[in-house]
């Protein structure tokens, strides 16, 4: 029976612990909107903008169907297009690049710092060096808060600033994250982050939302996201898309948000307790001085040598699952390949690539089961 115990799997993201949480409340909100039918645009939707923006210190915020539609909606209310470049880290989740690529710009790939996982100023500034050699025109700088760790958007700022690009924070994995005091939403000309299940706060299907400071852009961004509407549905001003949010994700991430930061303290205290049991026998991650993270995931870098896929398999043996984010960067992958990288390489962001690995991360791993945690990967590692 005590075996049978411990090899019971472990979450890897606890999403039914948090809807036991929330119990009857997520219930109560989806019935609502069941009983007043306003599916799309209904006024869960309408608050759930103003409690983004109040959130995060924006202005504005402009919900979506997606996080990859986020990123999308913004390229495509700035016109870009063909010819242009915009820069992005290749360590990170395809929709970076691909939401770029779509507009039928250039993905331009840059490298990441080796302790933060997040963009290489100095690869960035070669890349736009990059970028006019090849004879396209940097219109964008898109960094990623990756694995919830805030960008150092102080850094990135400056130097759009000095080439004078505009910034689009791709917070997918990074809401509720902070550089110097400022939340993310506020960072650049707008943020995009993502409400997929998995992300820190997630919604029961997909989700996502844009934040600026910009009413104008606001209003364009309103157009995009409703095929390019004008003063009248049959009067399209520009090319967009059907990227609404519906109604009944809305009253669900109403309920979330009411836990949001509770939940993120909790993350904290979990990755904290992780790094101080295992700092010795892995790479742990580590948050720059003027950064906090949400931690949508606690990724640890193997020691030189060791078995990525036995380390996994020997947890997976005690019912630890692992998960690998991401086994090939963007510019290894074989959709972007054709892409130009900055001058100089990746090799950053390959060598990460071949020794990262996820262990669980959420707001509901409680002390003992972070002992099973830490207990399996000390054990893989002979230590």
């Amino acid at each position: 029976m005590n075996q049978h115990l411990r090899n019971d799997p472990v979450p890897f993201i606890d999403v039914g612990a948090q809807r036991r949480r929330l119990g009857a409340g997520i219930d109560e909100a989806v019935g609502k909107v069941l009983n007043h039918c306003q599916f799309l645009n209904g006024p869960e939707v309408i608050e759930l903008e103003a409690k983004l923006a109040a959130f995060a210190g924006a202005r504005h915020v402009v919900t979506c169907s997606s996080g990859t539609d986020a990123l999308l909606m913004v390229l495509m209310a700035k016109g870009i297009g063909p010819g242009d470049a915009v820069l992005c880290p290749s360590f990170t989740f395809c929709a970076t690049g691909e939401a770029v690529a779509l507009t039928g710009a250039t993905p331009l790939f840059v490298d990441v710092d080796e302790v933060t996982f997040n963009i290489d100023i100095a690869s960035l500034k070669r890349g736009i060096g990059t970028a006019k050699k090849l004879g396209l025109k940097p219109r964008a700088i898109i960094p990623v808060d990756l694995f919830g760790q805030a960008a150092d958007h102080t850094a990135v700022g400056a130097v759009a600033a000095d080439e004078g690009l505009f910034v689009l924070d791709d917070a997918a994995q990074g809401f509720g994250a902070s550089h110097r005091g400022k939340k993310l939403g506020s960072f650049g000309l707008a943020t995009a982050t993502s409400f997929f299940p998995a992300k820190p706060l997630g919604c029961f299907g997909d989700g996502g939302a844009i934040f600026t400071d910009d009413s104008e852009f606001a209003e364009a961004l309103k157009s995009v996201r409703v095929h390019g509407q004008g003063t009248d549905k049959y009067d399209n001003v520009r090319l967009g898309l059907t990227g609404r949010l519906d109604t009944i994700q809305a009253a669900i991430l109403l309920q979330k948000l009411t836990i949001f930061e509770d939940e993120i303290a909790a993350r904290n205290v979990v990755a904290e307790r992780y790094s101080a049991a295992v700092a010795d026998v892995v790479t742990v991650p580590r948050l720059a001085e003027d950064c906090t993270s949400v931690w949508a995931q606690y990724t640890i870098r193997l020691p030189h040598g060791v078995d990525r896929d036995g380390f996994a398999a020997a947890l997976k043996a005690q019912g630890i699952p692992t998960a690998i984010y991401y086994p090939k960067s963007m510019h290894q992958q074989t959709a972007y390949r054709g892409f130009p990288v900055a001058d100089g390489g990746l090799p950053v962001c390959e060598r990460l690539s071949r020794d990262v690995i996820a262990l669980p991360m959420h707001a509901y791993l409680d002390a003992p089961t972070q002992d099973r945690v830490i207990h399996a990967v000390r054990g893989a590692l002979g230590r």
